[in-house]
């Protein structure tokens, strides 16, 4: 296990029946880090986070949170974690103060912490003014906070939030981001979600699944700096695959329709050899643009063109 890994998971599966919803899942998550596990749906996100917060047993693989094996030794390693599933397990007759005292004490918080340590989970979620209203009748943004609260008030290492925005308004969805990166300070968190602005405002790190594969793993400011010569190209007379393969210093080009490209090139000489070619051969260019490799490009190709975008 790495030195600063807190959670090291190696070769996940799992089946349901003779469906394989998680394949071969290879996991790390580092001290201080925001991991984005991005997907669409039926990726095997949830699967994946109820495997890692132990309340879902893999069909194969291995699980060590903060070097604990949590197949063998569930309770000392779910010490150091926190969850919030995608529906978060609310009591509705009970208020906040109510049921944060209640999940102190499953944690083994000592009896003489309880309190303080539901006075800080409280204020960290902003939760202070409905610590005394029954958690049935607050908005649903409060309620995900409360969720929240439950999951950090015995203080882990790692904080795991399964789609945390889901089902929230445009306002409330800005209050909970917020909430995750001043909550990145103290902890570790895995934040699952298929979407994108999600993993672009709170996130390190980005895992994308698909069939329950990982097929990107990297870095969001590797991403930001890896920026290859990128260009969409458009001709009025548009060559073939294989001539715009064979010119010098273009590494691939992908067909967008009605004569424009999506082209990879080398270095500048490859757009010169472009440019040169277009003029010889009468393709007529109409457009040499810039495109910039963004986590939405790398998503949507991976997702929907089936392109290995490749690991970090």
């Amino acid at each position: 296990m790495a030195p600063d890994a807190l959670i090291e998971a190696r070769h996940l599966y799992r089946y349901y029946g003779e469906h394989c919803a998680v394949h071969d899942l290879d996991l790390t998550l580092h001290q201080g880090e925001v991991l984005g596990l991005l997907g669409p749906n039926g990726a095997g996100k949830s699967s994946t986070l109820q495997m890692l917060s132990g309340n879902l047993a893999p069909s194969r693989g291995g699980i060590a949170i903060h070097g604990i094996d949590l197949l063998e030794e569930p309770k000392a390693a779910k010490r150091h974690m926190g969850y919030l599933p995608e529906q978060p397990p609310l009591y509705p007759d009970l208020t906040p103060d109510e049921y944060l005292g209640y999940c102190a004490r499953l944690h083994r918080i000592p009896a003489s912490e309880v309190e303080a340590a539901v006075r800080l989970a409280k204020q960290r979620c902003a939760l202070d003014e409905v610590g005394g209203r029954l958690i049935g009748n607050l908005s649903k943004g409060y309620r995900q906070r409360v969720g929240i609260a439950q999951a950090i008030v015995h203080t882990p290492a790692v904080v795991i939030l399964d789609e945390p925005t889901v089902g929230l308004d445009p306002i409330q969805i800005i209050e909970i981001r917020d909430l995750i990166r001043e909550l990145a300070r103290e902890h570790s968190v895995i934040l699952s979600t298929h979407l994108l602005p999600e993993v672009q405002a709170v996130c390190d790190r980005v895992q994308i699944l698909v069939a329950g594969r990982v097929v990107y793993d990297r870095h969001l400011q590797v991403l930001e700096a890896a920026q290859p010569e990128l260009f969409v190209v458009a001709f009025s007379q548009p060559p073939q695959p294989s001539q715009l393969a064979a010119l010098p210093g273009i590494k691939g080009a992908q067909p967008l329709g009605e004569g424009r490209w999506r082209a990879t090139f080398a270095g500048p000489h490859g757009i010169d050899a472009l440019v040169d070619a277009a003029v010889k051969r009468g393709w007529g260019l109409r457009e040499l643009s810039p495109e910039r490799l963004t986590l939405e490009r790398v998503f949507m190709d991976l997702v929907y063109h089936g392109q290995g975008a490749g690991q970090a």
